[in-house]
């Protein structure tokens, strides 16, 4: 399978690593040239625009920021649906919308192209190692299709319904863990609070019952959200966002998880939370 990557971020970059490393025919595109230089080690081919890129694939991955840059990667000018060819496969990595999602498959299908969403979670270091969780919305068949490729850089990767259910996942994934931050920072400083040592107690709860992943990173970062605030803050904010967008059409109750999460952006951001 021939296979275009779009977005080679801190993340973006070791899946289309993996991609290639496992041999399939892979071409890149980046807006920013310096995002290329890693790969000059590779046999991987450099298009000159999403749409170049997109006449040399079968599936395009798009691991982009949110959801402006993917419509703009995909419907502008020189954008993806304008290169590639009819029976084509658009794969959204990215966090976005579910609506956006829905409403590029159906603008995608106008073209003979197949859009699923399928974004990732684990980081950059998931990503190298090959066990990034992929959760794929789309029919069966596209899923089964895409899966040799996600399987390259994920595992596990999971089938969870139509398009936009991947983004539903990964919404409350994300909302999920920025809440468990929330807790996480609370308990440490409870414990400082208690004069029990800082370090004792985060390889205690980290390595005990009350081990996750967000205990990790809180560890990591010396028991409090204070390193958090530059880079994730804002994409976290977002998927909160997202996830409260989304509840309230569907007429769901989100509130307690929602006002943890905005806990945790106020302590990132040393701001009162919130959430709208």
């Amino acid at each position: 399978m021939r296979v275009g990557f779009i977005g080679l971020g801190s993340q973006g970059g070791p899946m289309a690593r993996r991609i290639i490393d496992a041999g399939h025919d892979t071409t890149l595109w980046a807006r920013r040239p310096a995002s290329l230089v890693p790969f000059a080690d590779t046999p991987a081919e450099r298009a000159a625009s999403p749409a170049e890129l997109a006449g040399n694939s079968d599936l395009v991955c798009v691991c982009v920021v949110d959801d402006a840059d993917v419509e703009e990667v995909l419907t502008g000018e020189h954008g993806v649906l304008a290169g590639l060819r009819k029976g084509g496969v658009i794969a959204v990595h990215s966090t976005v919308h579910p609506d956006t999602c829905r409403r590029l498959a159906d603008r995608a299908r106008a073209y003979g192209v197949t859009l699923i969403d399928a974004p990732v979670s684990g980081g950059g270091p998931a990503a190298a190692e090959g066990r990034l969780v992929v959760m794929v919305g789309g029919e069966p068949g596209t899923v089964a299709y895409c899966r040799p490729v996600f399987a390259t850089y994920g595992d596990p990767v999971v089938h969870m319904g139509p398009v936009g259910t991947g983004q539903l996942a990964k919404l409350l994934n994300n909302v999920l863990f920025t809440a468990n931050l929330a807790t996480a920072a609370d308990t440490l400083a409870l414990g400082r609070e208690l004069a029990i040592d800082q370090a004792a107690l985060a390889q205690v709860l980290a390595n005990g019952s009350a081990g996750s992943f967000a205990m990790d990173r809180v560890a990591a970062a010396g028991g409090t959200l204070d390193g958090f605030g530059a880079h994730a803050a804002p994409l976290l904010r977002k998927d909160v966002r997202l996830v409260t967008d989304v509840a309230a059409a569907a007429g769901a109750e989100a509130e307690i998880v929602t006002s943890a999460a905005g806990a945790a952006l106020a302590l990132m951001n040393q701001q009162r939370p919130t959430v709208s």
